[in-house]
């Protein structure tokens, strides 16, 4: 499905290489202010073509708001806005129409459409997610304005470099954007720099980590049984392309804890209760308990490389491919704009259904 959400709820249009992708949104409540500049930040903070570490393909990424705003205020309608895409190169591709591509979405799209894009990975790219990041830069607005959420991501791992310096109460997005690689850790950014760079050269590609962390949540927020925080949450980051895994809180160390250490203690925090420690990861029986939220993605090596790969057409034939066109040789320090808006789409829903007990 190409639709996220029960009363915040978007739908994605578009593919990679056709004349442009966007976004539906519905829910967005009235008499809010809204301008393109407002959405705008997110997409250039996403948008190729703005470094060495990504590719080479250069896309303004220019929204235009077709819909649901007028004289910089929501009517409470649907938001549509769309974005064109200008420097698409479809004949990079040709070659490969005949060749799926080891580890990308040609061969699964084929066998359940019995067709797929020709080029660039249609709505398998990660040009579908920017619709997403438009429609998310609205809810991360709504949250800031009405309840104070911030919502941070980082680099916090490529390869085999990380780092574990960050201090997730005070991190702030320029913190993160300090540097390309956006790991507000210098000597940690370095050297996953380095790994970057030399995966480029190399004609391959590096897989990484992003963490993220939303502070100022109230208590309460998730549905159980079945749309707990943490599942939400959990859904809206495997739903992203090249994700691989995710866990919350202490997420799989704390399988190696015991309950005496893992247990996160009850203290009173003025008028209300927190805890000594944060092993929960915010979220305790799938529901915000007012203490930060933080969890982590994995991202694999993004699937199309340079280099010479022994495999078969789609009629089982033997060839190599070698890949064409323009692509990440890393995914994560473009993904922090989409783990953050992601986020935000989910808090805003669940910010919403919560009121309906009010």
């Amino acid at each position: 499905m190409s639709s996220f959400g029960r009363i915040f709820r978007i739908s994605t249009f578009g593919e990679s290489h056709c004349p442009g992708v966007g976004v539906v949104v519905d829910g967005v409540p009235p008499r809010m202010l809204l301008s393109a500049a407002d959405i705008q930040q997110q997409l250039d903070r996403r948008r190729p073509g703005g470094n060495k570490l990504g590719t080479e393909r250069n896309e303004a990424d220019q929204v235009q708001i077709l819909s649901g705003i007028e004289n910089g205020q929501t009517l409470g309608t649907p938001i549509g806005m769309l974005v064109n895409n200008k420097d698409q190169r479809p004949g990079d591709y040709g070659s490969m129409n005949q060749i799926p591509r080891p580890s990308h979405a040609d061969y699964t799209y084929q066998q359940k459409y019995g067709i797929h894009a020709s080029s660039g990975g249609g709505r398998s790219s990660a040009r579908e997610t920017i619709g997403r990041v438009a429609a998310g830069a609205i809810a991360e607005k709504f949250l800031l304005e009405k309840y104070g959420i911030e919502i941070i991501a980082w680099v916090s791992s490529v390869g085999d470099f990380d780092t574990d310096s960050v201090d997730m109460e005070i991190i702030t997005r320029d913190d993160v954007d300090a540097n390309e690689i956006r790991c507000p850790d210098a000597q940690a950014a370095e050297k996953m720099t380095s790994e970057i760079v030399a995966a480029r050269e190399a004609k391959d590609s590096v897989g990484g980590v992003v963490s993220c962390v939303c502070r100022n949540l109230p208590a309460g927020l998730g549905e159980p049984v079945f749309d707990r925080l943490e599942a939400k949450l959990a859904h809206a980051m495997m739903s992203l392309p090249a994700t691989k895994g995710f866990e919350i809180g202490s997420g799989f160390s704390g399988a190696r804890m015991r309950g005496s250490v893992h247990n996160d203690p009850f203290i009173k925090k003025g008028d209300t209760l927190g805890t000594t420690t944060n092993n929960s990861g915010g979220v305790q029986g799938g529901i915000s308990n007012g203490e930060s939220v933080y969890f982590r993605v994995a991202f694999k090596p993004p699937a199309t490389i340079g280099q010479a790969q022994q495999t078969v057409d789609y009629a089982g034939n033997s060839t190599t491919l070698e890949a064409k066109g323009r692509h990440d040789p890393c995914v994560v320090p473009r993904a922090i704009p989409i783990v953050e808006t992601m986020t935000a789409l989910v808090l805003a829903d669940l910010v919403m259904l919560q009121k309906i007990r009010e």
